[in-house]
């Protein structure tokens, strides 16, 4: 089952910090790491003033018994390995070492206390289309809206590598 996970990172290491993501995410039993997008670098989009994101989007293969919530459970796994700190105090959509969104888990359409398939906040982002483009230019969204439109729609621009959203 294809699933596509959406990376960024915005303190330290922030290249290293989205490889050292893809590292762990490939050693998770019944999961294949299928293709990275390049990185880009994204100006924030709700809480302005901190440092820029790198970001990058990776199409993941779920064997055997991964489901949905399995596979949030080791992203949220891996963020913890990796820095990230939730919870009280903490910013929301503020600086982090790491963050790993579930964007699409094949075609499924779900919404519990702690997740929603697809990512509800995904086709208003170019920082999360852009890349999923770069690993799946012909992807159709669970409710059949295409990537290029979902694309179309949004008001932005990519120069070198660089995403500048309005």
């Amino acid at each position: 089952m294809p699933a596509y996970v959406c990376l960024g990172s915005n303190l330290g290491d922030t290249e290293g910090n989205l490889a050292h993501a893809i590292e762990r995410l490939g050693e998770v039993p019944g999961l294949t790491v299928d293709a990275v997008s390049a990185v880009y670098f994204t100006e924030p989009q709700d809480v302005k003033n901190q440092p820029w994101f790198a970001n990058r989007v990776a199409r993941v293969l779920c064997e055997g018994k991964i489901s949905p919530q399995g596979l949030l459970d080791e992203l949220l796994r891996v963020e913890a390995e990796l820095g990230r700190v939730r919870g009280e105090g903490v910013v929301r959509f503020g600086p982090r070492v790491i963050d790993l969104d579930l964007l699409l888990y094949g075609d499924a359409v779900m919404e519990t206390e702690t997740l929603t398939l697809p990512h509800p906040r995904m086709r208003q982002r170019a920082f999360v289309l852009v890349p999923l483009a770069d690993v799946a230019p012909d992807l159709r969204f669970p409710d059949g809206d295409t990537l290029r439109d979902a694309l179309a729609r949004l008001s932005y621009r990519v120069d070198n590598f660089r995403i500048w959203q309005d």
